[in-house]
């Protein structure tokens, strides 16, 4: 295998290999900090998107974000090796060894987690007991999503107080993501149940508020719907991540204008062709291993005769009506679902004008615990 190096052309980087164009990416950069600027609201840009460093620095540093979200400790422990101060992990932490680890992160970095269950409340608080620094908590509710989450209302205020008792424990507000809601094509449909999470959580705020217990932040959103979160009143940090990068099925959201979101694809699996065997038919070597297809087949960049038709591990077979393609021809792929794409590398081989010009690890790849 050939390694890829700052300074290769493209022609030169072995496939399969996943590639972000930087023009592209600092466009969505720049795009995401004027709309959050305008907003008045900050930006959490979600690392669940990424995994990296690299690319964690960029949101914060050229984009505007005030931190970043991530899922797991082990993703906290690699955002935080690399020097973010700043991480919520937008999720709950229960098991015990997990927990200590998460306590002894709030040393390095201001740090943030997600509950909905007394007992999780209780063992985060005993881990922080003596420590130099809290930890900021925030309480999930169930706004749509159907996963992690207590119901709006009175449920969170229980937990809120807990929260507030606890030693070593600070309560941050409400965690209110409706993940659901990010993909929803139609607008109108769109913004609609936006409204619906966006009274559930306003109710709930008013709830923690008339006990003593005001919201610092009030987190959730997506790339899909953050504009109408950010302008709800309501809602005081977003949450995107898919943003940076796009994928295929974020492509078919559409706007109030029925035009697609806008931000850019950045994030390609460049293929190349390896058999030209079948008529009307070619065969690339990014399959499964290569691009995730759980929301959809890639699509192929700038080729509208052809058709990614189906993947297997090794392979991914594509219609070719007029046999245009010829061995070794090279294909730019836009993933159907950028996060597990990512998941799926090693690094990310960012381009400019025909050239490598970083080369950025997927630095908490595996670390799912």
């Amino acid at each position: 295998m050939t390694v890829p190096t700052v300074g290769m052309t493209i022609d030169q980087i072995e496939t399969p290999a996943l590639i972000v164009d930087l023009d592209a990416f600092e466009d969505n950069l720049d795009s995401m900090r004027q709309i959050i600027q305008a907003s008045g609201v900050r930006l959490r840009a979600h690392a669940k998107t990424h995994k990296s460093v690299d690319v964690a620095r960029e949101q914060i540093a050229r984009g505007g974000a005030c931190g970043i979200c991530v899922q797991k400790t082990g993703e906290a422990e690699a955002m935080i090796a690399g020097g973010i101060t700043d991480v919520m992990i937008s999720n709950q932490v229960t098991a015990p060894s997990k927990i200590a680890r998460l306590a002894s992160l709030t040393d390095k970095a201001r740090l943030f987690v997600c509950v909905d269950d007394a007992d999780n409340i209780a063992a985060l608080s005993a881990a922080m007991r003596g420590r130099a620094h809290d930890l900021g908590v925030l309480v999930e509710i169930n706004v749509g999503n159907g996963r992690c989450g207590v119901e709006p209302g009175g449920a969170a205020l229980r937990l809120a107080q807990q929260i507030k008792a606890a030693d070593g424990l600070v309560f941050s507000g409400l965690q209110a993501y409706q993940g659901n809601a990010q993909h929803i094509r139609d607008h109108e449909m769109r913004a609609a149940e936006v409204a619906r999470v966006v009274q559930a959580t306003a109710e709930t705020v008013r709830v923690l508020e008339n006990a003593g217990l005001p919201c610092s932040i009030v987190a959730g959103a997506g790339t899909g719907t953050f504009p109408l979160e950010a302008d709800s009143g309501v809602y005081n940090e977003v949450q995107c991540g898919s943003y940076i990068f796009m994928d295929a099925d974020y492509k078919r959201v559409r706007d109030a204008n029925d035009d697609p979101l806008a931000f850019r694809n950045a994030l390609y699996v460049l293929t190349s062709i390896m058999s030209v065997a079948g008529q009307g038919r070619a065969v690339c070597d990014a399959g499964h291993k290569a691009a995730s297809i759980d929301s959809g087949l890639p699509i192929i960049q700038d080729r509208p005769d052809l058709n990614y038709r189906e993947a297997s591990d090794e392979h991914g077979v594509i219609d070719d009506p007029e046999d245009s393609l010829t061995l070794n021809q090279r294909l730019w792929l836009i993933p159907g679902h950028c996060d597990p794409t990512v998941n799926l590398h090693d690094t990310m081989i960012a381009v400019r004008a025909g050239q490598v010009e970083a080369i950025w690890p997927v630095s908490a790849r595996g670390m799912g615990t």
